[in-house]
């Protein structure tokens, strides 16, 4: 069973948080003997568990987890002991990673280590995190490890907001004239429509068409939200099978333009988390491991995991890239340098910046072809829309 608890620690400071055991009693016991004074132990339904429903409902924000990563190193580095800095971590964390991180504290005080309390949360911590820590406590430099991977969170951050800024102005202004063009079917058609039919003019195709459009939009708009739930349902269902997401993760490669650009980002992302991961001491083949599960595209997974097969059987790192169909030449080549210089983690965090430049540009180029082709849609669309409605109305006045 699980209790939701109050409690001192020795530096009197308040926590809360879950703990699990069969009676209160036995769950004060368990306090106490974490070195923290009971202030109240209440039994607890799952349901209202936020640790568990935090990750249920989207789990921890990327810009939470960087605040909370940058100021974990700060304090170790100020020789702040770890259930301290959690202690107080946890007090200045938002509501859902409050809970996360009050759960690891209480393993770190019975004795686990950071990673693997860390790696008890993956809605929070992702693989690559948890390995991280996990390579900061084998060498003895968190605050360093931590540091570069707030940098590192920070970094991908402000690359993910550029890129999706950049696709703002294009979606206000699709929903802006699809709101437009819902209004006028549904509200002004109909009202025009009793017009023509009143004075029986002669309609022109154009204006039969949107008038029989404004009619099934206004007389069966249930029907159409039933089909495209019912088309939604269809699609999310394929997609969560292995055929259906691979088949999805192709495509997103090959639509003219965006492929390009979601490509280069997912270079961009991975040879910036391969640079981090082998700065920190991790071995290629589990650096390359860890990046593939981290990367959410199957068919990218699929490769990496055949280029870190390769690699542990002694193929150079650089030959595996260069017969890989999804990565660029450059890649192959680069590596070649790294691998002879030894200096692998340099030349991928150069990479990364290359394809992160890349990536910017065709962000820019892309929202200049999207600008002027989305003024000529709206145009084309609405001078559709007043040619049907002008042109009875002309023709009504041309016969008085």
């Amino acid at each position: 069973m699980k209790f939701r608890y109050k409690a001192r620690d020795a530096h009197g400071l308040e926590m809360k948080g879950v703990i699990e055991a069969p009676d209160s009693k036995t769950a004060a016991a368990m306090l106490r003997g974490q070195k923290l004074t009971p202030v109240s132990v209440a039994g607890q339904r799952m349901f209202f568990d936020l640790s568990v429903w935090a990750g249920k409902l989207g789990g921890v924000s990327i810009a939470d987890l960087a605040n909370f990563t940058r100021q974990l190193s700060i304090m170790i580095t100020a020789g702040l002991p770890l259930t301290d800095a959690l202690s107080l971590l946890r007090l200045q964390s938002g509501p859902t990673l409050s809970p996360v991180v009050s759960a690891i504290l209480l393993d770190v005080q019975s004795g686990v280590a950071l990673s693997e309390a860390m790696s008890k949360h993956p809605q929070a911590f992702s693989k690559v995190y948890v390995a991280l820590v996990r390579a900061g406590e084998a060498a003895g430099v968190m605050e360093k490890i931590l540091s570069r991977l707030a940098e590192n969170m920070e970094t991908s951050r402000e690359f993910s907001a550029k890129v999706k800024g950049a696709m703002v102005y294009p979606a206000i202004i699709l929903v802006g004239m699809l709101g437009v063009m819902g209004i006028m079917m549904v509200v002004v058609v109909p009202k025009l429509t009793a017009l023509y039919t009143e004075f029986g003019t002669n309609l022109p195709l154009a204006t039969k068409f949107i008038i029989g459009l404004s009619a099934f939009l206004s007389g069966y708009w249930w029907l159409i939200g039933i089909g495209v739930v019912g088309v939604v349902g269809v699609i999310r269902r394929y997609m969560g099978t292995p055929v259906g997401r691979r088949w999805w993760d192709d495509l997103i490669y090959r639509i003219p333009v965006v492929g390009e650009l979601s490509r280069q980002v997912m270079l961009a992302e991975m040879t910036r988390t391969m640079a981090l991961l082998i700065g920190a001491g991790i071995s290629i083949v589990e650096a390359l491991n860890i990046v593939s599960e981290a990367l959410g595209n199957v068919i990218v997974e699929t490769d990496m995991k055949k280029i870190a097969r390769q690699v542990e059987k002694g193929f150079p790192v650089a030959v595996s890239f260069s017969q890989s169909p999804v990565f660029p030449p450059l890649i192959g080549q680069m590596v070649a340098v790294g691998e002879e210089t030894g200096r692998m983690d340099e030349v991928m965090e150069k990479l990364s910046l290359y394809f992160a430049s890349n990536s910017s540009e065709k962000v820019k180029g892309l929202t200049t072809a999207i600008e002027p082709l989305i003024i000529i849609v709206l145009g084309v669309g609405v001078g559709f829309l007043i040619f049907s409605i002008i042109m009875p109305i002309y023709n009504l006045t041309s016969q008085f």
